[in-house]
């Protein structure tokens, strides 16, 4: 008995190749379609909402195709997070400590194992379960082989010959550390770097009982980096498959119901007026008056389409249904937007911060790091209801002073008056508010980065950073590769969608 993950979902997907990929996703998410539709049925109760049709009338389904269309919806959602996810990553399963699967796992285990040793201690001893262990292990080793490891196979068929073991057990003959040897040397040859000293301590385990289970504990390791070693090699074929299927099934969604673009049409729309009127605004003569032409100048489809996508990182999730078809990655918009807002504060407050301070004292690379640290530290729990940002600002204003004002001595500045630490603490707890001019320039420029990202075409090296960002550039440069990531691959989906919209949007009247 092995303590081996639920890989389910995980096998499903290294058994993914070119030939049988799209048919895979066909039947993954079969029967989504009445899902898809009571996502996008559901939000915030607006009473500016364009109504719905009726649905159909309800039918009875069996438990085959609810276990089905669950299974559909799992897979369709798990294919999306790896592309989408560039940090996907599969994790063993930890139970909670105080549970009752955990309890009944632990039990079961220790009574397999007992077993084991008690069968092992016997006199003649008996292999029935070690033999058992031995075969799952083989299989085990043979699943992480790739198609050209022949020289491998050959070397486990032959040593954890089942056949032969058998009979060497039968014949008293069987040794057991001699097999757990070869195990532990083609575990080894096998293993990712990271699980190295791991398989060095089997080594040094000497009781059988014991062994085994390490063992298999490593194993079960090993799954799990044999896992994400493949959905990183077929992430790059699964991008293809998955934008090709999920632009058909929300085809099929649009046909059974024409109105399933309605949010999203009046999503592109805004950012096209909005787009236009600042075009407008910045296309007026100096002195304010009107321009020579009544029409002012037409964005392009993709600024606009770039200008939607930066405005969802501004979305009153509460107030506002969610465009239909970025309606998967609502979570991911919502994460961004949190993160977005936790750097522009953070972003406010240093830039306050040194700008008060002595003018030298912001290239100490160690008291830059060291001050940017305490106030993401206190500013982690943002997204928490019970979060007081003005409560919180206290809190850094009294950190701030105290470094600045340590750092200050060591470096041999002039020291950190009284007047300058009220003025400093008055000017981070601004920072609470919206209009903060501090924080309206943090902000500004921060969608200014990723807007300038977004329309560079995801090329390398990213953008110049504007000013006043420095302090928190690797930051922000993660959050901007997610969100271009993420805006991609939903646009390689839906922008024929979008162009259509866009093409009746723009025409001018």
């Amino acid at each position: 008995m092995s303590e081996n993950l639920d890989m389910s979902n995980i096998k499903e997907a290294e058994k993914s190749k070119a030939n049988d990929s799209e048919q895979g996703l066909e039947d993954a998410v079969e029967g989504s379609d009445e899902a898809l539709q009571k996502k996008i049925k559901s939000g915030s109760p607006s009473t500016q909402r364009v109504q719905r049709p009726h649905s159909s009338p309800p039918r009875f389904v069996t438990v085959e195709e609810l276990l089905e269309t669950a299974k559909g919806v799992t897979n369709m959602v798990l294919a999306h997070e790896i592309i989408v996810n560039g940090d996907f990553r599969i994790k063993p399963i930890e139970l909670p400590e105080d549970s009752l699967e955990k309890r009944v796992k632990e039990i079961v285990h220790k009574a397999f194992w007992d077993c084991l040793s008690v069968q092992l201690s016997d006199d003649p001893p008996s292999y029935d379960h070690a033999i058992k262990l031995v075969g799952e292990i083989k299989e085990t080793l043979l699943s992480f082989l790739l198609p050209g490891h022949t020289r491998l196979r050959n070397q486990i068929t032959e040593v954890l010959d089942l056949d032969l073991i058998k009979q060497q057990a039968e014949n008293a003959a069987l040794d057991i550390s001699k097999l757990a040897e070869f195990i532990i040397g083609m575990m080894g040859t096998l293993c990712a770097p990271v699980r190295d000293e791991e398989v060095q301590k089997l080594k040094n385990i000497k009781e059988i009982v014991p062994l085994f289970r390490a063992i298999f504990s490593v194993l079960d390791l090993m799954k799990v980096d044999m896992a994400n070693f493949s959905v990183s090699s077929i992430r790059p074929h699964l991008m293809q498959q998955s934008v090709e299927y999920e632009r058909k099934k929300f085809q099929e969604l649009l046909e059974k119901q024409p109105n399933s673009l309605d949010f999203a049409t009046q999503w592109l729309e805004e950012a096209a007026d909005d787009l236009m009127n600042q075009k407008y605004k910045n296309a007026l003569p100096a002195g304010g008056g009107a321009s020579g032409s009544d029409e002012g100048p037409v964005p392009n489809p993709v600024a606009v389409q770039n200008h939607a996508y930066l405005r969802l990182l501004r979305w009153d999730h509460l107030q506002r249904p969610f465009p239909e078809t970025v309606l998967m990655d609502q979570s991911r918009f919502q994460e961004l937007q949190l993160q977005l807002e936790q750097l522009t504060i953070l972003g406010a407050v240093l830039l306050v911060t040194f700008s008060m301070a002595a003018s030298g004292i912001s290239s100490q690379a160690n008291f830059a790091e060291k001050l940017k640290m305490i106030v993401k530290i206190l500013l982690t729990d943002m997204h928490l209801p019970s979060f007081r940002l003005k409560d919180a600002l206290t809190t850094i204003g009294e950190k701030v002073c105290l470094e600045v004002s340590s750092c200050l001595s060591q470096c041999g500045f002039a020291p950190f008056t009284m007047d300058k630490e009220i003025v400093l603490k008055g000017q981070i707890q601004a920072v609470a508010s919206p209009d903060d001019p501090i924080r309206r320039i943090m902000d500004s420029r921060i969608l200014t980065f990723l807007e300038t990202y977004l329309a560079s075409g995801h090329q390398k090296p990213l953008p110049t950073v504007p000013g006043g960002l420095g302090p928190v550039q690797t930051e922000l440069e993660e959050v901007a590769v997610k969100f271009v990531r993420l805006v991609n691959y939903n646009k390689m989906v839906f922008s024929p969608y979008y162009d259509a919209i866009l093409s009746k949007t723009l025409v001018r009247p």
